[in-house]
């Protein structure tokens, strides 16, 4: 019977690839590989992949770099979107008596 998942490099402990079995958009699993047994193109970490499970022990993995593209696409978007400044209390002082321009002192 052959199973499907995907799963995503999450890192490299010295020769050895770990990946995260993915099912359902939930981790499931850890899988641990050589790094020799991963496509050239797919060894940095994020790399998403097919793994398709045949029986108990073999296995076959397709790097997807469209997939792994925008998934570190997706991160960075919402990373930026965290990153951005909000609001300080000065400026929403501002804001609420709607003047919107700081003084400059007595006129």
């Amino acid at each position: 019977m052959m199973r499907q998942y995907t799963a995503v490099l999450d890192r490299f402990e010295e020769d050895t690839a770990v990946l995260l079995v993915e099912a359902d958009g939930e981790v499931v699993d850890e899988l641990l590989v050589d790094r020799w047994e991963l496509p050239k193109p797919g060894r940095e970490q994020g790399a998403i992949f097919d793994l398709r499970v045949f029986g108990d022990s073999l296995r076959v993995l397709s790097y997807r770099p469209a997939e792994t593209e925008a998934r570190s696409d997706a991160a960075q978007s919402r990373f930026d979107r965290l990153a951005q400044d909000l609001p300080t209390t000065d400026d929403a002082s501002s804001e609420e008596d709607g003047s919107g321009a700081e003084s400059t002192g007595p006129e």
